[in-house]
């Protein structure tokens, strides 16, 4: 796989775990003292069909948060730290920021995503978001996963956390 689509790769995973920092601060599951890490698959179909794996660090809440990235020898791949009015990419030896979590989301996907329930989902709340179906039968064994089917192309995110 080139850098490119490395980066490309690396960034869209990161927009879907880290996604849902737009959220308001009523949110039940605002904890910002939350911690989850683990592994991490993205799988998008299309004509370019794109894999990505990683291990990950995901603290906070939907409001401020910081999400790391790792690669299998535990070296960073890439970090995103984000708060109200601000959201910043660490990638590839750069730093990006972005006015907000969606500014980042529409540069790096080329179009908003429904990410808003990520955090709910991490947390047991099976929050319903169009296009995406999240199954949470298995998170008490640290285990979900989430299809999304439109808008095209679909994907798939795996996630497993350690216990």
């Amino acid at each position: 796989m080139t850098t490119l689509a490395r980066w490309w790769a690396l960034t869209v995973c990161a927009v879907l775990l880290a996604g849902c920092a737009h959220l308001n601060s009523g949110r039940q599951n605002a904890d910002p003292s939350a911690f989850w890490s683990g592994r991490l698959a993205l799988q998008v179909d299309g004509s370019a069909s794109q894999s990505f794996s990683a291990s990950f660090e995901l603290k906070g809440s939907a409001e401020v948060g910081e999400l790391t990235l790792f690669n299998p020898l535990g070296g960073t791949l890439a970090r995103m730290v984000w708060q109200p009015g601000s959201a910043t990419l660490h990638a590839n030896g750069e730093v990006r920021p972005f006015a907000s979590l969606d500014a980042l989301v529409a540069q790096a996907t080329g179009a908003p995503l429904p990410l808003a329930a990520l955090f709910d989902w991490l947390h047991g709340s099976n929050t319903p978001v169009p296009g995406w179906q999240a199954d949470l039968a298995r998170l008490d064994d640290g285990r979900l996963t989430a299809v999304r089917n439109q808008p095209e192309p679909s994907a798939t995110l795996r996630i497993v956390l350690d216990r």
